[in-house]
């Protein structure tokens, strides 16, 4: 099932950051899919300030990842946008990101191939004419469908 909401500000994708942090248990996976400029950058911060963080959030576009350790336990977020080859993945040991019960948001999950586990949410982001973003969320697991009607209510 599949949620979709409009965005029209960055204040909204920043309370719909948060809504998902609210939502979202431990060891969740969140693929997050749009152009350059669509706000999944702007969505992860609004989710780790949700969840405590209060530095500024970047695109790890150089870095491929950053970690936030948080009250709430360890956050990994990685924009693979600069990604030349999957394998990159493999050298950094990207497996061990997901054994545990770590946040993981991941920009850009396409660059990666099959290297990555399946996601309990896409989040879709897309411009919209009035500048505007559109974001579509799609629960893929039992736990993600609850936490996807917990975001629907929220907003």
């Amino acid at each position: 099932m599949s949620l979709v909401a409009s965005l029209p500000d960055e204040q909204a994708t920043l309370q719909a950051g948060a809504a998902l942090a609210a939502a979202c248990g431990p060891g969740a996976v969140a693929w997050l899919s749009g152009t350059l400029g669509a706000g999944k950058t702007t969505l992860s911060r609004g989710w780790l300030h949700a969840l405590g963080h209060r530095g500024a959030v970047k695109s790890p576009t150089y870095t491929i990842v950053e970690p936030y350790e948080l009250a709430c336990g360890t956050v990994y977020h990685f924009d693979l946008y600069r990604l030349a080859d999957p394998e990159e993945l493999e050298f950094m040991g990207i497996r061990d990101y997901f054994a545990g019960a770590h946040l993981c948001l991941i920009e850009w999950p396409e660059k990666a191939d099959s290297l990555l586990p399946l996601p309990d949410l896409s989040i879709n982001l897309s411009v919209v004419q009035e500048g505007g973003r559109k974001m579509t969320i799609t629960a893929h697991s039992g736990r993600a469908q609850h936490w996807l009607d917990a975001v629907a209510a929220a907003l």
